[in-house]
């Protein structure tokens, strides 16, 4: 896989969770699909017939990753559409209640604070960004952090699968449980940017409302394709937010008088169109990986090389990592002493070719581990910062 990737032969590179490097032959397969799509004709019969092909196997396979039926799988172009658009068609009430967890991602935050305004919602936090140590502790932790914080007219649960900025894993599947014992029962809505691709992700999409991911992070594949997965009963109470052609069953005319408008799946929460192309370059992405070992392998492998990366930075008298155990993903947040701030640190690293990110909150570096990783890359960083 890292010989596949022109990205790696000429740097050092952790940045999986913001974008992971794409493979030649998934650019290739994107090419060849874009040339086919102009051997047919971009806009004739000849061509539909393909390009339905394209859509149904790439919603399929996703599916398949997600442990859910076909039916329940939207197509999205990144994470933060696969949250809003069924987020925004929730059943809400005047006085609903938001629990966001305080390591959620600015752009869902943003979104909850926006729909709180519009619809008179309000917003509660769950802490969870405390919680770095054992993971067993965690989930206990995390649901009892829930019970405490759920209120009667609790009507949405925000949660990240693994959170972005400290690299800890979250229950979700525990939590689904835990919140359909309430009698409001929340919606569970899963920000699942730093999972798809890298841990396994079945259980917990196929147990949460909303379970929205990207493909080209951890999975490596192209930009501006993504998908979420939906449960049953979003499907039958959401209604579609924003609207176009591939939300319609029938998109060929229009209905001012129609009551049944829109797909009574998933399609619905689908807007317009979409670069084809693309799916072709997320399968074979999905494929090289699958090629590496199943996802517990690939997982295992990932936790093995950040466990080496965080007993090696432990080892630092002037770093501090996030987490006092070592971490069952691939995120390795940490801190270095001192008032250069952690941008500059990144400046200086990529100077050197080798490239992590700084977060803001908690203010921190972030160094990701991929299969693609190697004990020599690992070296090469921990030297560097060493030295800072």
């Amino acid at each position: 896989m890292r010989d596949l990737c022109p990205a790696l032969q000429n740097k050092t590179y952790f940045n999986y969770g913001g974008q992971g490097p794409l493979p030649s032959p998934s650019l290739e397969a994107i090419t060849a699909s874009w040339a086919r799509i102009q051997e047919l004709g971009p806009f004739t019969a000849d061509v539909w017939p393909y390009i339905a092909k394209e859509i149904n196997s790439t919603r399929r396979l996703l599916a398949q990753c997600c442990g859910v039926p076909p039916h329940r799988l939207a197509l999205t172009e990144n994470v933060t559409s696969g949250c809003v658009l069924p987020l925004w068609g929730l059943p809400f009430a005047k006085g609903d209640r938001l629990l966001i967890g305080d390591c959620e991602h600015p752009g869902v935050v943003s979104a909850c604070v926006e729909l709180a305004r519009r619809q008179n919602l309000a917003i509660d936090v769950l802490p969870v960004k405390h919680l770095r140590g054992n993971q067993a502790q965690c989930d206990a932790a995390v649901v009892e952090a829930i019970a405490e914080a759920l209120t009667p007219r609790t009507r949405l649960v925000v949660l990240s699968h693994l959170l972005w900025n400290t690299g800890q894993v979250m229950p979700i599947a525990a939590v689904a449980h835990q919140l359909n014992q309430h009698p409001q029962q929340p919606f569970l809505l899963v920000d699942a940017a730093q999972s798809f691709g890298q841990i396994p992700v079945e259980e917990a999409a196929a147990a949460a409302d909303i379970y929205a991911f990207t493909g080209h992070k951890w999975a490596c594949g192209p930009e501006g394709l993504g998908g979420v997965a939906l449960s049953e009963r979003v499907l039958d109470e959401a209604a579609p937010t924003v609207i176009g052609w591939r939300s319609l069953r029938d998109e060929s005319k229009a209905d001012l008088n129609g009551s049944d408008l829109f797909h009574h799946d998933s399609r619905r929460f689908e807007v317009a169109t979409s670069c084809v192309p693309l799916m072709a370059g997320l399968r074979s992405s999905l494929q090289l990986l699958e090629n590496e070992g199943s996802a517990p392998q690939r997982w295992d492998r990932i936790q093995n090389l950040s466990s080496k990366l965080w007993q090696a930075l432990q080892g630092l008298a002037s770093v501090t990592t996030l987490l006092d155990v070592a971490p069952t993903s691939g995120l390795v947040s940490f801190q270095i002493n001192g008032d250069v701030p952690p941008a500059e640190h990144v400046k200086q690293l990529g100077a050197q070719g080798l490239w992590i990110r700084d977060l803001a909150d908690p203010s921190c570096l972030r160094a990701c581990t991929h299969i693609s990783t190697t004990h020599d890359d690992i070296n090469a960083l921990v030297a560097a910062i060493s030295t800072l």
